[in-house]
């Protein structure tokens, strides 16, 4: 009950917190809305009085038009955009958004330009009563110009918010996705490993107690590095190496003469960082699909060094592998192997299985310096 209440109110202390964030990022847009409008209106109307000043003197009822001009520009285009929101026309396509903007805009166009206009009256705004259609028209014009653009700029400011936002969504399912099938990988090999090596000590225990203490010590050190993987996604190679040794050590007490291996790395290799039990697996199942089938044995060799800024892992066992078997089985975890490569890695890194000759297998597997 107590840890029921507990996290009941880490929930609830959470959901205020994500609520005041909300509240928070709300009331920065609104003044960033507030600003902007302000602003834009402002900055029409300055540069629109700037350039009549340079042809005439700008008389009072002029100023005050133009000022009133921009209260109106600013209450509309709210409207406008309240109007925008209700309908949700940010999220029509493009198509569909063009018509309605254009004929919005010259009908907004003309709601503001009818109270511009009487103010103008009222305020005592000489106009020519021979141009006065022509006068009406431009204003009208004039004002559409102006609520275009800013259409153009709002939808523009929504178009980038939602393709940010599409981008993130995006990237937070690819990661989820990424981190989801890399944690199914490790849980179909880990159960994999541990049993064949618990076969190997179990066949040990009644014939040759003393290296089957050896062994459980072994298995004690392959259990750690197992718990130790679903913690780290890479690991310096030497570790895989060393497991690789111990894992090998086991089988060739169940295998005794039947098994031989040999494992060479240069220094710079083993720092590099690789991904846990990768390795392991394709020695595992070279023993497997190889050596295990032949009745006189065989040999398996890790070999790794550094070349051309990747890292080079060859591992060969005696055997041969029907080529068109294992396009069509999944049994041999090759699959997995280059699935998790090219989570990891993406087409920097590579493995390639193919017979070397009538006797040997050869897997060949290439991972970039720098690692993920």
């Amino acid at each position: 009950m107590i840890s029921v209440r507990l996290n009941t109110k880490l929930h609830f202390s959470n959901d205020k917190l994500e609520t005041k964030s909300d509240i928070i990022d709300s009331l920065k847009r609104k003044n960033l809305y507030w600003i902007s409008q302000a602003s834009g209106w402002s900055l029409f109307v300055i540069v629109n009085l700037l350039i009549i000043s340079s042809f005439e003197t700008v008389p009072l009822n002029r100023v005050v038009l133009w000022i009133l001009l921009a209260f109106y520009g600013v209450g509309f285009s709210h409207l406008y955009r309240i109007y925008i929101k209700k309908h949700n026309w940010t999220n029509l396509p493009l198509k569909k958004i063009i018509p309605r903007v254009l004929i919005a805009s010259f009908v907004v166009g003309i709601i503001i330009y009818i109270p511009v206009y009487l103010s103008g009256y009222l305020l005592g705004v000489e106009r020519e009563s021979q141009h006065l259609t022509a006068s009406i028209i431009a204003g009208v014009l004039n004002i559409t110009s102006v609520i275009l653009i800013w259409s153009l700029i709002y939808f523009a400011i929504h178009f980038f918010e939602n393709s940010k936002k599409a981008e993130i969504e995006s990237l937070i399912f690819e990661s989820a996705v990424k981190d989801f099938e890399l944690k199914t990988l490790k849980a179909q090999l880990n159960p994999h490993f541990m049993f064949n090596a618990m076969n190997s000590i179990r066949a040990l225990i009644e014939e040759d107690p003393q290296n089957a203490k050896d062994a459980i010590t072994k298995l004690s050190n392959l259990m750690r590095y197992t718990l130790k993987i679903e913690r780290t996604e890479t690991v310096p190679l030497l570790e895989e190496l060393r497991t690789i040794q111990d894992y090998l050590d086991l089988e060739k007490i169940r295998f005794e003469e039947r098994l031989n291996y040999q494992i060479h790395s240069t220094h710079e290799a083993e720092k590099v960082e690789v991904p846990p039990m990768m390795v392991q697996t394709l020695v595992e199942n070279g023993i497997k699909h190889g050596i295990s089938k032949i009745t006189q044995g065989g040999e398996v060799s890790v070999n790794a060094k550094v070349i051309d800024s990747s890292l080079l892992i060859e591992i060969r066992n005696t055997g041969k592998f029907d080529e068109e078997a294992l396009k069509n089985s999944h049994g041999f975890g090759v699959s997995n192997t280059k699935h998790r490569l090219a989570l990891l890695y993406g087409e920097n890194a590579s493995l390639i299985l193919k017979n070397e000759n009538n006797n040997t297998v050869l897997a060949k597997l290439k991972i970039p310096l720098g690692g993920l």
